[in-house]
């Protein structure tokens, strides 16, 4: 059973958020919250698998609450993002806080519930919008050196596939499947993949992937 929390200003939005998520099989909702402040302390109290969060928010932020909760040492809440918007800023702001997912509030009901089946399986998520302008920004940035190139030299071969299958969404049991290896080998190479990035997580390694221009190689 995945277990989510939902935080967002708006109650009708909360409400038809809480009545498709609690029609699905597998998924219970455990809570809610009109702030970042609620949900932080919210899902202290209740740990839910999914923290399925409004990036704007009076009192403390989403983005704010967002950073503060992948902070805490695991097992810890996944956190997906929702917004209105897909400004530029906005996006920054959510990746670098650390969040697993990110997807706009005119996402289809079926791609909501899969953004938080895919986050709570421990993956992660763009939205398909961001994903685009991910790749624009990295055809654009092809042409630069900017030293991205040095840095993707410095993985290995095992490595550079590594990040290639996070980038195509892959999940560590998908990549070990695929490249013959064990699952906690493949942890042992996203560690080494993020160490070598300088990124914190995951989807910072996917976000380095397209705005480089790595997985145009």
């Amino acid at each position: 059973m995945i277990r989510v929390l939902l935080a967002d200003d708006d109650a009708l939005v909360r409400g038809g958020l809480r009545a498709l998520l609690a029609a699905e099989p597998g998924i219970e909702v455990v809570g809610e919250a009109a702030d970042g402040r609620e949900a932080v302390a919210a899902a202290r109290a209740s740990r839910p698998d999914v923290v399925v969060m409004d990036v704007r928010m009076p009192v403390h932020d989403g983005t704010s609450a967002g950073r503060e909760i992948v902070s805490w040492p695991p097992p810890r809440p996944r956190v997906l993002m929702l917004t209105t918007f897909d400004h530029d800023e906005v996006v920054d702001a959510a990746i670098a806080a650390g969040v697993d997912g990110f997807l706009l509030k005119r996402a289809t009901p079926e791609e909501l519930v899969a953004g938080v089946r895919t986050v709570a399986a421990g993956h992660a998520l763009l939205a398909p919008a961001v994903t685009r302008r991910l790749l624009r920004e990295a055809a654009t940035r092809l042409a630069r050196t900017d030293g991205t190139a040095a840095t993707a030299a410095r993985l290995t071969e095992r490595e550079a596939q590594v990040l290639h299958a996070l980038a195509a969404g892959k999940s560590n049991a998908e990549i070990a499947e695929a490249m013959y290896i064990s699952l906690e080998t493949v942890k042992s190479h996203i560690k080494s993949v993020l160490g070598k990035l300088g990124v914190r997580d995951r989807t910072q390694a996917v976000v380095w992937a397209y705005r480089s221009g790595f997985t145009a190689r």
